[in-house]
């Protein structure tokens, strides 16, 4: 009878980590960066129809890189977790940091668990305050992992150099506009020569905390991130 293969718990997690890692890296960048009046949300993504950034609840957006249908999964469950708090409590009981932590609970188990791949996603929850200084930005990672940001952030793809111009150009009190430019930059410098990024393959959003209804959420046209890109 021959012995079972075995491989030390130690290993298996490394695997499963450097296996999620390589999926992430190869999707494109997301970028989060706080402006003025909310939190702008910027990726390249050519399509029209499958978003990487969308609304969760009022406050709540949600951002991801990754494995669509992997993270269009956990993009819907939130919503319906929020739905459900919101109706059987109160709206203000539907939180960032609540979702946050139902979507680590949900990530940490499928890593740990033996009988399924982990997810090749990360994920943003953010929550726009009525000041800026009651914005919060969660990032979570394929292993459950969450991290509270404080001022911009990027995940996904090559990340390093877009970090590295951020922490060159950021400051604080931008306007929407100079946000969106500076994201769609950020994201042009994932490679030794920048290069350009058309308006039209941009994917835009941002929570506003301005506007005058319940719902902050608010997807850019088109048109709206060209306008941005040109008082550049």
């Amino acid at each position: 009878m021959t012995a079972p293969f075995y491989v030390s718990p130690e290993q298996l997690m490394k695997d499963r980590a450097d296996f999620a890692r390589k999926g992430i890296a190869r999707g494109r960048s997301v970028v989060v960066v706080p402006y003025a009046d909310g939190i702008c949300f910027v990726a390249e993504n050519p399509s029209q129809a499958l978003h990487k950034v969308s609304e969760i609840y009022d406050r709540i957006a949600f951002a991801a890189v990754g494995r669509y249908n992997e993270f269009e999964n956990l993009r819907i469950a939130g919503v319906r977790l929020a739905d459900l708090r919101g109706y059987s409590y109160d709206r203000r009981d539907v939180t960032g940091r609540a979702l946050a932590n139902a979507y680590a609970q949900t990530l940490g188990t499928i890593f740990s668990s033996g009988g399924e791949k982990p997810y090749e996603v990360e994920i943003f929850v953010a929550e726009v305050g009525d000041a800026p200084g009651d914005d919060q930005v969660y990032r979570l990672t394929y292993d459950g992992s969450v991290a509270d940001e404080q001022r911009f952030a990027v995940m996904g793809g090559a990340a390093e150099r877009p970090v590295a111009w951020l922490s060159e150009h950021y400051r604080e009190g931008l306007t929407r506009g100079e946000a969106v430019r500076l994201a769609v930059q950020a994201l042009a410098h994932n490679d030794e020569t920048p290069r350009e990024i058309p308006a039209q393959d941009v994917e835009a959003a941002v929570l506003d905390r301005t506007r005058g209804q319940q719902r902050k959420f608010l997807r850019l046209s088109d048109e709206a991130v060209a306008a941005s890109l040109a008082e550049g």
